[in-house]
């Protein structure tokens, strides 16, 4: 074979590919959300602590994010607050806690594929999706796994009809790309994290929160009608990645899976994958919908870009 002919072979693959990549872009390019969507929190967002009564704490407690109390206004313990404390004035803790109780119901009133869960579920993994205790949930006698399976929009919602607890420490451990600002707990009455724990995820309780002895929290405590009481720890707001991944698949119709050796650069929103050998047609899966800008091949690779 000459080297003309080669070239030309190598040609064709290439312009194959993009025609695949095109094709598929724009027939599947934006895949479906999750099946939960997060729950909106509104102007609670901002609030790592949010109480109805009051907030005490033990030195040291550290809060990275917003602190607030409405409509009481008393916080003890002197905690170190990286962010702002409002105690219902000018009013900003009291536009919180109503969007804190359209989160509360929003979370309570899911019913999509609900799974039945019930007392403990330590030394569980479980997959994204809508969890339901109609009484209490507890994570004891081994940790709480949350496996997003590849994917970084996965949501968990855990609806529970009384309490939560955690004995001491324990743990819900992240995985699969899961994120903290994904996960939220509808407590029926009140949360009890024990100390020592290492706990993920938005609290949102219906009467109160009790954080013990050194427990930390990657998400909110946000408590609609009680107290939230802090014994030196920490809680962080957790940030969110939004996350695209390359599927591929051979026909147009797939079924598509994640393409083998992809890389994601979030800062260019650049997706990298190595070049197929034969016709291939792509999508991009994503919790929100993605506009494709450009595909380019070298060096053996494909790079989409997107916005």
């Amino acid at each position: 074979m000459t080297k003309a002919s080669v070239n030309k072979n190598k040609t064709e693959k290439v312009l194959k590919l993009i025609l695949g990549l095109t094709a598929g872009i724009i027939l599947a390019g934006q895949d479906a959300v999750a099946i939960q969507a997060p729950v909106a929190l509104g102007s609670a967002g901002t609030f790592a602590v949010l109480a109805a009564t009051t907030v005490t704490t033990i030195p040291t407690t550290t809060i990275n994010g917003d602190l607030g109390v409405s409509p009481g206004n008393t916080v003890t313990g002197a905690p170190i607050v990286n962010g702002t404390t409002y105690t219902n004035t000018p009013g900003v803790a009291a536009t919180a806690q109503g969007d804190l109780t359209i989160a509360y119901n929003d979370a309570a009133g899911r019913t999509l594929d609900a799974i039945t869960v019930a007392g403990n579920l330590g030394g569980q993994t479980l997959p994204p999706g809508l969890y339901k205790s109609a009484a209490s949930l507890e994570i004891s006698s081994g940790d709480l796994t949350l496996d997003a399976l590849g994917d970084a929009n996965a949501v968990w919602i855990f609806q529970m009809g009384t309490t939560l607890v955690t004995t001491v420490g324990r743990q819900v451990i992240l995985s699969g790309g899961a994120q903290a600002a994904n996960v939220f707990w509808q407590v029926g009455s009140s949360a009890t994290i024990g100390g020592g724990s290492v706990f993920k995820g938005n609290i949102l309780a219906y009467t109160s929160i009790a954080m013990n002895t050194g427990a930390t929290l990657q998400g909110r405590a946000l408590a609609r009608n009680g107290e939230v009481s802090l014994d030196s720890g920490t809680i962080t707001i957790p940030t969110v990645t939004s996350s695209a991944v390359l599927q591929s698949s051979a026909v147009l119709a797939g079924p598509y899976t994640d393409a083998s050796g992809q890389s994601l650069n979030v800062a260019t929103k650049t997706i990298t994958a190595p070049a197929s050998g034969s016709m291939q047609f792509y999508r991009i899966r994503s919790g929100t919908a993605l506009s494709i800008k450009n595909i380019n091949t070298s060096g053996g690779n494909v790079a989409i870009t997107y916005n």
